[in-house]
Order: structure tokens, then C-alpha cells, then sequence
């Protein structure tokens, strides 16, 4: 026995604390106390038999401290383990090497008897690493520098210690920087010599082999350039190395990487510098790719134990735990940029977070989980043998019977067996991510055209004209070798869904224009090759959506937002919405905000349009998203605007201004193509004034607000644009001022506004200022519409409003869903017009303003049917027909489904039907007496 076992210190956990760095209760859990755990005294006895009877290593450890295995028998493994770590030794050399044999063994006896759970086991192994390391990098910086404080040098984890997830023989991946500034050192030392020998030192304090064993073995090849940097890197040095110049791979290692030890200070800061290069919200295939090809070399490497079976490498082998890994890690790389959600180290909480956010099926990420506790217990049972860094099964026969034994399973068959399905599904997953490549298509002439013809082209010549167009380098996006070899890589799936939608030949051009117009094509080819579904909602879009088509030429990133079904989901309410955009926006100049505005909310406009012509939502649900989306960037630009103007102007004391939404905005009912009509209108005292460097009297200062915001809001920039904003619905229309006071709004309305003024009126929603104000306007508006003046005069007027309105706007043909006889004008006309002759159904949007007049018995129910039956057509038809003509012959199919038809015959007849009622209704309303 060694003489340490008999050492003075009770084994109690009170004299282990390492300055409070082992939390023990945090790996293992307070509810983990032996009375917590099903397994009684025998149960521990059997376990411990086991142990020493196909463990070697357990076996000599058992029988160097009998005092453990007769704890963990009598009080279970939490006392076992703390009584493990509270041993002490004359050097901390010695005393960690002590503490690491009796916490293995422990450890595994709770793992074998079902006391610890695969997480509580790992996390514990994982959290005495901590402490270790810790302990060595003080011991290591004490010896130069004696009674110094531990700073300006970091250890940072990586792999499976960044994740807690340590095996029981597993090496420590570190990366060790230091601040030349701060860290501690003699006086003539030259500080990278002195972090470098701290470095080697704390090195040799954790994995020198001594008659007490090893701590554990430490890798820092996951450092940059390892080969020729030294072990402990500048730590400005390395943030400029992550910033400019890493590989793609190295993403991927940082995912799990956390501060164990040393400056926490400064390894966060580390950390927080480099997030950007590990999270970014604009997807890069290639680092994709590089994953799957780190994975393709490693399954080449280790091909001899990539096959379930004796000798089969767990670790590295086809299905096993490297693949649980990178599965969860690629969709990190892909989904954590723009959802933090995702960022969880550990494998196991990856997945839990990638299936709760709806980044992989629940199915999956189940089954992945499950087999990852199964490969990562088995591996430690391999381990256990002998303590050897090990995942191979044994090739050896009744090796493999031992292992199987030590896990209650009869015989090394049965191991196989047990561990099959979870392989063969784990493969299945990952390959799904890494498929076979689709070969390239041909450059012969003929073998091209057989190829194009397989792929669905029933003509194929105008498909390989615009190929050798392409593979001619002529287009910017085409001219670099990795450019093409990426393009290539994806076309053939691309075209496979070109060809099957119903016009190849339209979606072929709308493709060349992209391609022809993007400055870099690398990046979009990659992801259309990496996801399949992707090429197929962009075939739809091609062939479908001319205007989605140009706004994917001018920022092909915009796909990005459709990698998972998540992206479909309709937006959140406006004001939820509206906080988002501000908060990215905090800290913005005021034009990278504009920018960071119009890319957010043209991203959501886009996703809208792909839901709406992929089916994933009612066109009436995608027109009130239009709708929220449009409103929540009106309530965050009004926001910002008010902010830049006050740095010159200051604010207005006891005054604010106030948006009113009308027409099809005010009812939420956009479609894509929708301009806002907008008033602007201000609440202040009187003779108010402005209190900033400039004042300027409250009528200048929200007349310049307005203008700001509807500048925020319409004028381009280098990122695009956002709406055309009409704001002529305002008193005296273009001639009067833009920003109109509140009380002035109202008298006019009151007593000098025009029919029309009110029938616009009835759609007038206010959307922007303070709660009470907005509803102080709401209330205002409806006294102002429940008062019916004249009736034959509102009847006569909406009837003269309308005909001038069908002399200068004639409909663009018999499918202007607005503008032809019976259509959604004449139905709001014939609404708005019952709503001010009878000051009833006076709700904004049309749905409810016709429930409502339904329910006085003023107009049949049945024309709401009509009414949706038309706003459906007209939210799909800007999409689908922006021009206003019938949508071309092979869209014709797709624009009935959407309405709810199954043919283009139904849905005319439908809309011919739904269109003669609304004009005798329009007929009736106007010439009643």
C-alpha cells in the first residue's frame, strides 16, 4: 500500500477545496447522494466485482486504496468521490497525482454501478482537470515569480474539457496565451521566453509520469501554426491570427473553447474578441466543406477501424463518436451566427438546443444523443482495461468478451450487437450531411445532352448554351478556378430542379441574370450544393417570383435566412419585431443602422415571399406579416430618426409625434410590392419649442422628424432600399405641411375634409407614439367616421370619386384584381361607404369591417369569402405577376393551389363569380336612395 493512503488527513472534502475550484456538487448534482440513487449496497458490491475482476487498472487501484472501494460500497460514489479528492501530498506534484487516481477509480466504480450518469461522470473527470491545470499554472508561475498573482496568463480549453465532457484517459486540448504586459516575471526576462517556460513547466507538472502516476496528458496542437509558434502565444497576437488568417476548420475547435484556468479576464476577453470569427451571421460553405472533408480524411486514415466490429474504432470509426461530434458542429457553424441559442459546447446540449430551436427533427437529435452516451460509455469501459488513451474495440476475442463483461453484456458479440443500430443510424445522419457528390456534367457535347435530358430537359439546348456560357469564365463570378469548381459541384442538383418545375427555360434566364450580376458566386454555389432544399426553393423562386429573383441578384446572401424550416415561420408581433431591429441597431452610427435596418427587415420581406409561393402559409397571413414587418421598421426608424435629430435639435418638452397607417397598411393587407401610406401628425403645447443646441419651434422640428423618417424608410443607399412611401393622404395632400399638428388634424377632418378624406379615413390606424396618444387618435377618428353627415352626398361622392378614379387608372387588364369592375376598390368602396352613411363596422381592416356591417344586417356576409378569394389572388399575383397581366401559362397551376383551387379554370370562375357579386353590391350601395 502506498504510505500516502495513511496520511494524517481524514478523507473529508473540507480539506480539499483548491481556493473553491472543484465544485464537486456542480458535476455531479445535489440530488446525486447515495440515498438518491437506486443502487444499494450489493448492487455497489457487484459493481466493484466487476471491476476487479476484467479491469486490471481498476483492479491494482482498488487494492492500492481500500478505503475508496469500501466508501463507495458502504456510502456510494459521491462520498467515494469526495473523500478521493481530498487527499493531500507534500508537493502538488505528488498531490494531484493521488487526487487523479483515486477520482478514476471512484468515478468508474459510479459509472459501473448506474450511480453517475454519463454527464455527471464526465463533468466530474472534467472539472478535476480544471482544478489540475489550475493549480499546475499557479505552481508553474510561482516557481519564477514566488507569492505572485495568477494573471496576464490564460489556459483556454478546447474539445471535449471545453465542453466537460472528459473521458476517463482522454489528453487535455489547451491553448495558452499571455499579455506581455501584465503577466508576471523577473525583472530581465523576456516576456514570450518567460510564458514559455511557465508553459513547459505547467506541462511537466500535469503529464510527467512519476512513481504516483500522471495528472494528464496535455495537447496544444490545436494552437495556430503549432509546428513553429511556441507553446504559449501573445495574446493580440492570436486574436490578429483569428481575425485575418485561420483556417476554416479552426472554427469548428472554438465552438467548445472556455477559460479553465489562469486570467479569466483576459481569456474571456480572448474569447469575446474572436466570437465573431467563430459565430458569423453570413454562411460560409467552404468551412462546411472543410469539416466534411476533415471527416473524409479521417475515415481514410483510420480505415481499418472504420467498420462496426472487433478492432472498431469508436472514436473515429464510420457512425461513431467523431461523427455525433461534427453532425452537432456543422449545424452550429451553420445556425449559430444568427441564433445564439445554438452556441452550447457540449455535444449533448448542442443537440437538445438544435432540435428545440427546430434546427434538426427531435427523432435525430434523440437518437444521436442516445448513441453518443452509448459510444462514450463503451469507450470509457475500453479505457477503464488498462488506462490507456484508447477507442478501439479489442481485435482480440476474448479482449473483447472483457469488455463486454465489465458492461453486464455477455460476450463481445452482444457488445456489437448492442452498439449496431446506433452506428449504422449515426452513419445514416452524417452522410446526409456529407452525400455522395453528384458526378459533374459532361464537357462532350453529347454526353452533355443525354445528361440534361436524364436530368428532366425535354429540350435540352437552350440548358447547355447557357452552361457553356458559364463554364466560358465570361461572368465575374465564374473566372476563379474555386468559383467553378464550386459551381459545378452544385449544378447538376440545381438543374435536376429547374427541370422539373414548369418553365426550365424561364428559371434557366432568371439564373443567368444572377449569376452574371453577382460580383463572388463562391459562396452561394457552395450552400445550393450543401443544401439540397435550398436548390429547390430557389428553383421555385426562378421559375415563379421575378421579384424575389432580383432581390436574390443584388444580395444572394439572402438565402441564408432559409437553411431550416424555422425560416418560414410567419414574424413575430410588431412590437416584438420593432425592439429586435433597435437592439441591432444599438450602438450604430446612424447610417451603418439605416443599413442594418434595411437588411434585417428586406431579409423578412424576402423569407415572406419564399413562405408564400413554397405554401408554407396562407397568402392572407403572409399580407398581415407584410404588414407587421413593414410596421415594425416604421416604429424602429421613427425611433432612430428621433434620436439622430435631437443630437442637433434636442426634443420637444410635453410633445411627440405620431404615425398613422392607412390604406392597405392601416388594414394589414400588404403584398409585396405595397407602398406605405402614411400621416404624420404631432401632439404639443402650445408655442413649444426645441431644447437642443439649435431650437427651432415644434412645426419645423416634426415637419424635419417626418421628412427624416420617411427618408429612413424609402431613400436608397448602398444596401438597397425599403418602401415607397405615399404620404398625399394628409390635409391638403402634397401642398400642405408633412407633419400636420394633432388638434389641427382633427378640425379638419371635423369640418373641411372631403368624402374621400374619410373613406381613407376608415383604414386609418395609428401605429407609432405613446399609448395614450394613440389612443386619443383612435377615438377621434372613430367620433369623426360614427358621425354620418349626408347620406345621398357620401353616396354621390364615392360614386363621382369612382369614376374619375376608372377614368385615369384603367385596370392593367381583366386579371387587375383592383382596379377592374368588381374588384377589391369597388368592394372598399362599397364598405367604407356603408361605414360613414351608417357609422357601423368600423374597424380598419376589411375582414372585420364586413363582419361587422354582416352583423346589421347591412351588407350579406358571404362577400367576406370574396373578399379573400381576391386579396389572396392579389398578395400571389405581385409575386407571381408583378406586371399585372395573367401570370405566365406554367405559374398558372401554382397561383390556383395557393388560392385554394386546384386549377386555373377553377379559381377564374371563382374570381369571375366572386367579381360580378361585388359589383352588383358596388351598383346597389352607391344608387341606394
Amino acid at each position: 500500500m502506498p504510505p500516502w493512503i495513511d496520511a494524517p488527513c481524514p478523507w473529508s472534502v473540507d480539506n480539499y477545496r483548491l481556493a473553491g475550484r472543484f465544485p464537486l456538487k456542480s458535476a455531479i448534482g445535489q440530488e446525486t447522494a447515495a440515498t438518491s440513487r437506486p443502487a444499494a449496497g450489493a448492487t455497489r458490491q457487484a459493481a466493484l466485482d466487476r471491476a476487479r475482476e476484467f479491469s486490471p487498472f481498476l483492479r491494482e487501484a482498488a487494492a492500492a486504496l481500500p478505503q475508496l472501494a469500501d466508501l463507495f460500497v458502504e456510502q456510494g460514489s459521491v462520498s467515494a468521490i469526495e473523500a478521493a479528492v481530498a487527499v493531500r501530498g507534500d508537493t502538488v506534484e505528488a498531490e494531484l497525482r493521488r487526487q487523479r487516481l483515486g477520482l478514476a477509480l471512484t468515478v468508474a466504480f459510479g459509472d459501473l454501478a448506474g450511480e453517475l450518469s454519463f454527464e455527471e461522470a464526465t463533468g466530474a473527470l472534467s472539472d478535476f482537470a480544471d482544478s489540475a491545470i489550475e493549480r499546475a499554472l499557479a505552481a508553474a508561475l510561482n516557481e519564477r515569480v514566488p507569492g505572485c498573482e495568477v494573471k496576464g496568463i490564460t489556459a483556454l480549453a478546447l474539445g471535449k474539457l471545453g465542453s466537460r465532457e472528459l473521458n476517463y484517459s482522454s489528453d487535455v486540448d489547451l491553448l495558452l496565451l499571455f499579455d506581455p504586459e501584465t503577466m508576471p516575471r523577473r525583472e530581465r526576462d523576456d516576456p514570450s521566453e518567460a510564458a514559455v517556460r511557465v508553459g513547459k513547466r505547467m506541462i511537466e507538472l500535469l503529464q510527467k509520469r512519476t512513481g504516483d502516476g500522471y495528472v494528464v496528458r496535455v495537447d496544444l496542437r490545436l494552437r495556430p501554426s503549432p509546428e513553429v509558434t511556441p507553446i504559449v502565444l501573445p495574446v493580440n497576437a492570436a486574436i490578429s491570427h483569428y481575425e485575418s488568417s485561420a483556417l476554416p476548420w479552426e472554427r469548428a475547435a472554438f465552438i467548445r473553447a472556455r477559460v479553465c484556468a489562469g486570467d479569466r479576464t483576459l481569456g474571456e476577453h480572448f474569447l469575446q474578441s474572436i466570437k465573431p470569427f467563430v459565430w458569423r451571421r453570413s454562411l460560409d460553405f467552404g468551412v462546411i466543406e472543410e469539416v466534411r472533408e476533415i471527416s473524409a480524411r479521417i475515415r481514410d486514415h483510420y480505415a481499418q477501424g472504420a467498420q462496426l466490429g472487433p478492432g472498431f474504432d469508436l472514436k473515429r470509426g464510420r457512425g461513431g463518436i467523431r461523427e455525433v461530434e461534427f453532425f452537432a458542429q456543422i449545424q452550429q457553424m451553420i445556425h449559430g451566427g444568427r441564433d445564439p441559442a445554438v452556441r452550447e459546447p457540449a455535444t449533448l446540449d448542442a443537440l437538445d438546443a438544435l432540435q428545440r430551436t427546430g434546427k434538426i427533427g427531435a427523432d435525430d437529435a434523440a437518437a444521436l444523443a442516445e448513441a453518443y452516451r452509448l459510444f462514450r460509455t463503451i469507450e470509457h469501459r475500453v479505457q477503464m482495461i488498462d488506462d490507456a488513451q484508447t477507442h478501439l474495440l479489442p481485435l482480440d476475442r476474448s479482449a473483447l468478451d472483457q469488455v463486454a463483461h465489465l458492461h453486464e453484456l455477455p460476450d463481445g458479440d452482444a457488445l456489437i450487437e448492442l452498439l449496431r443500430p446506433h452506428v449504422e443510424r449515426t452513419e445514416t445522419l452524417f452522410n446526409s450531411l456529407a452525400p455522395d457528390r453528384e458526378g459533374r456534367l459532361s464537357n462532350d457535347e453529347d454526353k452533355l445532352a443525354e445528361e440534361l435530358r436524364t436530368l428532366g430537359f425535354d429540350n435540352p439546348d437552350v440548358a447547355m448554351r447557357r452552361i457553356h456560357d458559364w463554364r466560358s469564365g465570361k461572368a465575374r463570378s465564374l473566372r476563379s478556378p474555386a468559383a467553378l469548381t464550386a459551381f459545378e459541384g452544385m449544378l447538376p442538383g440545381l438543374l435536376r430542379e429547374i427541370a422539373t418545375g414548369p418553365d426550365p427555360e424561364r428559371a434557366l434566364n432568371r439564373f443567368a441574370d444572377i449569376i452574371e450580376r453577382l460580383s463572388s458566386g463562391i459562396n452561394l454555389y457552395r450552400l445550393l450544393e450543401a443544401r439540397p432544399q435550398l436548390a429547390r426553393h430557389l428553383a421555385l423562386i426562378l421559375a415563379h417570383a421575378p421579384p424575389l429573383g432580383d432581390m436574390l441578384a443584388a444580395r444572394p446572401d439572402l438565402l441564408d435566412g432559409l437553411i431550416d424550416e424555422s425560416s418560414f415561420s410567419l414574424p413575430p408581433e410588431p412590437d416584438v419585431l420593432s425592439e429586435r431591429l433597435l437592439s441591432a441597431m444599438a450602438g450604430e452610427a446612424y447610417d451603418r443602422a439605416l443599413d442594418r435596418t434595411r437588411r434585417q427587415v428586406n431579409e423578412r420581406r424576402f423569407a415572406l415571399g419564399v413562405t408564400l409561393i413554397a405554401a408554407h402559409a396562407d397568402p392572407l397571413d403572409v399580407a398581415i406579416g407584410y404588414s407587421d414587418v413593414a410596421e415594425s421598421a416604421v416604429v424602429a426608424l421613427a425611433e432612430l430618426a428621433t434620436d439622430e435629430l435631437a443630437r442637433t435639435y434636442g426634443r420637444v418638452p410635453g410633445a411627440e409625434l405620431i404615425i398613422l397607417a392607412l390604406g392597405r397598411f392601416g388594414g394589414r393587407a400588404l403584398t409585396h410590392a405595397s407602398d406605405l401610406d402614411i400621416i404624420y401628425l404631432y401632439d404639443a403645447p402650445p408655442g413649444a419649442m426645441s431644447d437642443g443646441a439649435k431650437s427651432v419651434s415644434a412645426t419645423d422640428y416634426f415637419n424635419r422628424l417626418a421628412n427624416r423618417v420617411t427618408a429612413a424608410l424609402s431613400v436608397s443607399t448602398a444596401v438597397g432600399g425599403l418602401y415607397d412611401v405615399d404620404t398625399r393622404l394628409r390635409p391638403q395632400g402634397s401642398e400642405g405641411m408633412l407633419a400636420v399638428s394633432l388638434e389641427g388634424f382633427v378640425d379638419y377632418q371635423r369640418g373641411e375634409a372631403w368624402t374621400w378624406e374619410h373613406m381613407a379615413l376608415c383604414r386609418a390606424r395609428p401605429i407609432y407614439g405613446s399609448a395614450q396618444k394613440r389612443e386619443k387618435i383612435r377615438q377621434a377618428i372613430h367620433s369623426i367616421l360614427a358621425d354620418r353627415g349626408d347620406k345621398a352626398k357620401i353616396r354621390a361622392d364615392a360614386a363621382k370619386m369612382r369614376d374619375e378614379m376608372a377614368r385615369h387608372k384603367r385596370p392593367s387588364g381583366p386579371l387587375d384584381i383592383k382596379l377592374g369592375p368588381g374588384g377589391l376598390v369597388d368592394l372598399e368602396f362599397a364598405v367604407h361607404t356603408l361605414q360613414l352613411t351608417n357609422g357601423q363596422g368600423l374597424d380598419t381592416r376589411l375582414e372585420c369591417a364586413i363582419a361587422g356591417l354582416a352583423e346589421k344586417g347591412l351588407m350579406d356576409p358571404s362577400y367576406d369569402a370574396d373578399l379573400r378569394l381576391l386579396s389572396r389572388m392579389l398578395v400571389v399575383m405581385r409575386l407571381v405577376a408583378p406586371d399585372g397581366k395573367e401570370p405566365p401559362e406554367k405559374s398558372r397551376g401554382l397561383v390556383a393551389s395557393l388560392c385554394g383551387h386546384e386549377s386555373w379554370e377553377s379559381l377564374l370562375a371563382a374570381h369571375d363569380e366572386a367579381r360580378q357579386r361585388i359589383a352588383a353590391l358596388w351598383k346597389k350601395v352607391k344608387e341606394a336612395p
